[in-house]
This record gives C-alpha cells, structure tokens and sequence, in this order.
C-alpha cells in the first residue's frame, strides 16, 4: 500500500509573455514518512527549479489507487471517490464505504472513462459519488533502487 504526501512549492515562476510571477505548485509523493517525502520531492524537483523556492507543505493524503495515462493529452489529475456498496451477512443492509482514487486524464469525461476501464476487473460493485480536479501538477511515485 503506498503511502502519499501532497508538497507544495512556492517559486517565482517565467510566464509565457515574460513576466515573472510568484507561484504554488502541489504535487504528490510516494514515501514512508515526511522526512523521505520532502527528500524524495526535493530531489524530483530541484533539476526543473531555477533560482530560489521553498517547500511550503507537506501532507499525508489518502488515495487507495493512482491510474496513470500514458497519453500525452492526459495532463490532468483527478480525484474520483468511489463508494462500494457490501451487503451486511448479518442484517442484510446494504452498506456503502469510500475511498479516493486518482486519476490522470485530459478532461472531466475522459478521467470517468478511464477509471470505469481500470475498476472493470474488481469484484466488487461501486459507485462514483464524485470527480473533481485538482491543482496536482505531478505525480512522483516510488522507484526501487536496482
């Protein structure tokens, strides 16, 4: 089960007519603790950073899947909750549990598409009682060292 930590970092950042501004950037790190995720993000980040930033947060999320894309076009992240529904052996009542999943896709439909694709295998039956878009602009996952 990996364990996810939003960071965020806050740089000045060169737009596209020029002019500098300040920005805050999230994204999402696989990591055991909070001292390995700033590690593992700092050292994700730093080749792409250039002048002075800092790592303003850093928090434990919860995502029991991230789906990744491997089209180009899939530049966006969402979290999709997703409610099973298990029926109670005892009482026989329906009982829904959630959890949050994260998706990688180009638009609001596409990441629905593609997280319907991914669950077809599960045994379970669930609905999706929410998809939104976040400000994630990366995912950094765990890579063992070989």
């Amino acid at each position: 089960m990996n364990k996810w930590f939003e960071c965020k970092v806050k740089y000045v950042k060169t737009m596209e007519n020029g002019l500098e501004k300040p920005v805050t950037e999230t994204y999402l790190v696989d990591a055991l603790s909070f001292t390995e995720a700033e590690k593992r993000f700092l050292e994700e980040i730093r080749p792409f950073m250039s002048g002075e930033f800092e790592v303003t947060s850093i928090k434990p999320v919860k995502f029991s899947d991230v789906f990744y894309c491997d089209l180009e076009s899939a530049d966006k992240w969402f979290k999709c909750k997703l409610a099973y529904i298990t029926v109670d052996e005892k009482s026989g009542a329906e009982k829904k549990s959630t959890s949050n999943s994260l998706v990688q896709a180009a638009d609001l439909r596409e990441a629905i598409k593609y997280l319907d694709e991914q669950m077809k295998g599960t045994l379970g039956d669930y609905e999706i009682a929410a998809v939104t878009e976040t400000m994630i602009m990366d995912v950094f996952p765990y890579k063992a060292d070989i």
